[in-house]
């Protein structure tokens, strides 16, 4: 099932499930000589689309699709010398190629945050099949900052729902209680 618009040319036909015993594969940027590759040993994990303005969307699609893995499971292994981080002060360093702009792993250096130790990835840039589906679509309401009309909002989110992904203004309830309980044992408001 197609619609008048493009969430995300990996979701637009419908979500592809993950597969039992998949452990990582290998993420390309889109230059067509000499790209950036990342190497990761893990299957993804919380798998979304994201409408935020700051996460790598392919052209002409709303959202991206953003997943997890340890931070410790992921390497550069071809040119390194390509990536530049976009935002330096952001809370995650998305590091991409300054060459094709493609983003190819955000990753959060304060260890203090609840998300400390796992990196974004885009698994749309690898071409190995089996990564973890999307489950949810997080900052719904933010595809309107990157430009899509508001009165198309209720479309948007009905086809999320049809997709099987439910849409928040925020992460998923799982993630918010995860990020929530870890500064609630920081501030000693919860005891460990």
């Amino acid at each position: 099932m197609t619609s008048a618009f493009s969430l995300h040319p990996s979701i637009d036909n419908g979500i592809q499930a993950g597969a039992d015993g998949f452990s990582g594969g290998t993420l390309a940027c889109h230059c067509a000589q000499n790209p950036i590759k990342v190497k990761v040993d893990s299957q993804s994990a919380y798998n979304h689309a994201c409408g935020c303005t700051k996460c790598w969307k392919p052209k002409g699609a709303m959202f991206s699709i953003a997943a997890v893995v340890p931070r410790t499971k992921l390497r550069v292994i071809e040119h390194a010398e390509k990536l530049t981080v976009i935002d330096p002060k952001a809370t995650i360093q998305r590091h991409a190629c300054s060459q094709c702009g493609v983003h190819m792993y955000g990753r959060i250096e304060n260890t203090a945050h609840p998300l400390y130790g796992f990196d974004f990835i885009h698994t749309e840039l690898s071409s190995e099949k089996g990564w973890s589906a999307p489950q949810f679509a997080a900052f719904v309401s933010s595809v309107i900052e990157s430009g899509a009309d508001p009165a198309m909002m209720g479309a948007v989110r009905a086809r999320l729902k049809a997709l099987g992904l439910e849409p928040y203004d925020c992460l998923s309830p799982e993630l918010m209680d995860m990020i929530a309980t870890h500064i609630a044992k920081a501030s000693g408001a919860l005891k460990s």
